[in-house]
């Protein structure tokens, strides 16, 4: 297999001119921490031949596939298994007190998506499982089995932001009364007969559906609302943070926590602004940042990208 492939890093570029200035000194800590196949740490080990990389991602497999990718430099890489909300004790059990540069590549990465028995994939029939850690929790397949209507109507209509949401909720309640819903292919097929044409023809039926079930399995929105405040707390002055968001939910999380950061805590009328008030983060983008037009067409997965990012100013008091 060939990693260079089936993996194109998004905005790899713009990633590494961002975080460069936090880089540059021997000693600097970058995490990566959702390392998938290490597409981005490889880059940065090559381009900044003086620091450490901490890597973290909750799949095994693919901290496999990052370790053989990454060992010309197993001097300088600390390759952790955990969920990314726990970057700081990560970085702790790395021998390491602040991150100078973080990268998050959110959402589900090229390995899980191209590997068909994930199930991660509506166009590949496989058991339903969507867990990027194997090795804990409930699959997909058991969310389709227990919840009920109302609770699989939830997670479509809020991690889906799915407009036919009651409609697939009643068709999966129903199709289970027969036979258990296992396979990503029995999923589709009871997704799109219960999609009036009409709707068809605006983007896959299960498109939604699979990302809600993906994001509910892992509990992605739950951690990355903790993760990114977590992470920001180990940057030192000077620090950097970038975060590529694929979808709204999770980009309006990121915006959420690094405007607020980055937000004057002084009273409202104070004619100056005090020390201890003033935005301890400044934003180093202004809005969401998309990919180029050459590198969406060039990689599709660069498409639906959001690139935020934040250096810290000041110290907490």
């Amino acid at each position: 297999m060939n990693l260079r492939d089936i993996h194109t890093p998004v905005m790899l570029d713009r990633c590494i001119e961002l975080l460069a200035p936090a880089l540059e000194r021997d000693g600097a800590v970058f995490v990566d921490a959702t390392l998938g196949m290490g597409g981005h740490s490889e880059a940065f080990l090559e381009r900044f031949p003086g620091i450490h990389l901490v890597g973290l991602d909750r799949d095994l497999d693919a901290l496999k596939i990052a370790g053989e990718r990454l060992e010309r430099f197993a001097d300088r890489i600390t390759l952790v298994h955990t969920v990314y909300d726990g970057i700081a004790a990560a970085v702790e059990s790395a021998g390491f007190d602040a991150a100078d540069g973080i990268l998050f590549d959110l959402g589900v990465s090229s390995m899980q998506l191209d590997v068909a028995d994930r199930g991660f994939a509506y166009s590949k029939d496989a058991p339903l499982d969507m867990r990027m850690d194997q090795t804990s929790g409930p699959m997909a397949a058991y969310v389709l089995a227990t919840y009920s209507e109302g609770e699989l109507r939830r997670i479509f209509e809020r991690y889906g932001e799915e407009k036919l949401s009651g409609r697939y909720a009643r068709a999966i309640i129903k199709a289970r009364e027969s036979a258990p819903i296992e396979r990503s292919g029995q999923l589709v097929d009871i997704l799109i007969a219960a999609t009036p044409y009409a709707a068809q023809r605006t983007g896959h039926p299960a498109k939604r559906v699979f990302q809600a079930l993906r994001i509910e399995v892992n509990g992605e929105l739950t951690v990355l609302e903790r993760a990114v405040p977590a992470a920001l707390e180990i940057l030192p002055v000077g620090g950097r943070i970038v975060v590529l968001s694929y979808q709204s939910l999770e980009d309006r999380l990121v915006k959420r926590a690094l405007t607020a950061a980055a937000a004057s805590t002084s009273p409202a009328g104070l004619p100056v602004e005090l020390p201890e008030h003033a935005p301890r983060f400044r934003l180093l983008v202004r809005g969401a940042e998309l990919a180029s037009e050459a590198e969406r067409e060039r990689n599709p997965r660069a498409t639906p990208v959001r690139l935020r990012a934040a250096e810290r100013l000041r110290d907490a008091e």
